[in-house]
């Protein structure tokens, strides 16, 4: 159901790859509400992604620009401004990736090389994107910047790895630009805590089915989808949250709230039944053998 919350409203997508990806979600359901907006990411993704599809349907246009180099986000900037004859009214920030998480190092084991990408690409890439647009005068007042974050960024989560450093900083980042695009522009900047999600980047990370049903069970309402998170994301673009800014919204079904949950404390009890279990035959076995 369409409510045309973003008629008229013009804006840049970043990280759309697949129908996995959260950008892609909120693409179409931004479409749906009457934005029309420009598709970016790196020229590799784009070869080997699916979004000249996600382009078609949305009837955007595509413009490779990679999120860390100032000069191709400079290039980027002008071309939407001059598409759409003037300003745009919001910004999508999806965009995370780390080597050490692929290679799955352990925290005190990062490959610095990496970690330095990492970091690089997942949250200082959102500061670039934030000061390409401030010089330009890119944004509409009262615009809507969005980046999507992870609990990691206050909790420590096994395997998150390097991640979560890049996430903190990507708080940070909405926090500090957002006090000065507000002062001076009235425009909000602020950061979503979504969900695991299994994106193809999220489902390529070894546990990661594990951490979807821990969430799942902790959870009152169930981790939150993609489809979800491009709801909350639309009405964020919109004038309907003219004065949230600065701020990590967490859209997690409770999660974060969460300590312990009943279905988590459960499988918990069921797996300490199994290892009491396994420690009996063992033993069983040891005394068998004497």
């Amino acid at each position: 159901m369409s409510y045309n919350l973003l008629k008229g409203k013009r804006g840049i997508i970043f990280g759309a790859l697949n129908e996995k990806s959260i950008a892609w979600q909120v693409a179409e359901r931004a479409y749906e509400e009457g934005a029309r907006f420009v598709l970016s990411n790196t020229e590799t993704a784009l070869r080997f992604g699916d979004t000249n599809k996600l382009a078609k349907k949305c009837k955007a246009e595509v413009i490779a620009a990679d999120a860390t180099n100032m000069d191709e986000l400079e290039d980027l900037f002008k071309a939407t401004m001059e598409k759409f004859g003037g300003k745009i009214d919001f910004i999508l920030h999806s965009i995370a990736m780390s080597m050490n998480v692929r290679k799955s190092l352990a925290y005190d084991e990062l490959n610095y090389d990496y970690f330095i990408k990492t970091i690089d690409i997942s949250a200082l890439s959102f500061h670039k994107v934030l000061q390409t647009a401030r010089k330009l005068d890119a944004i509409s007042d009262w615009g809507s910047v969005l980046a999507v974050s992870y609990v990691a960024a206050q909790r420590t989560l096994y395997r998150y790895n390097d991640m979560a450093d890049a996430k903190a900083i990507l708080e940070s980042i909405a926090r500090s630009f957002g006090y000065i695009y507000g002062r001076d522009k009235k425009i909000r900047i602020n950061t979503l805590s979504q969900s695991p999600t299994p994106t193809t980047a999220g489902s390529g990370v070894k546990g990661f089915d594990g951490l979807v049903d821990f969430t799942e069970r902790m959870s009152p309402l169930g981790n939150a989808t993609a489809k979800e998170c491009a709801d909350f994301c639309v009405v964020l673009f919109s004038d309907l949250s003219r004065k949230i800014t600065m701020q990590n919204i967490y859209h997690d079904g409770g999660f974060s709230s969460m300590g312990m949950s009943e279905r988590a404390m459960i499988q918990y009890n069921k797996s300490l039944e199994v290892d009491e279990l396994v420690n009996r035959i063992t033993g069983m076995n040891e005394e068998g053998d004497k």
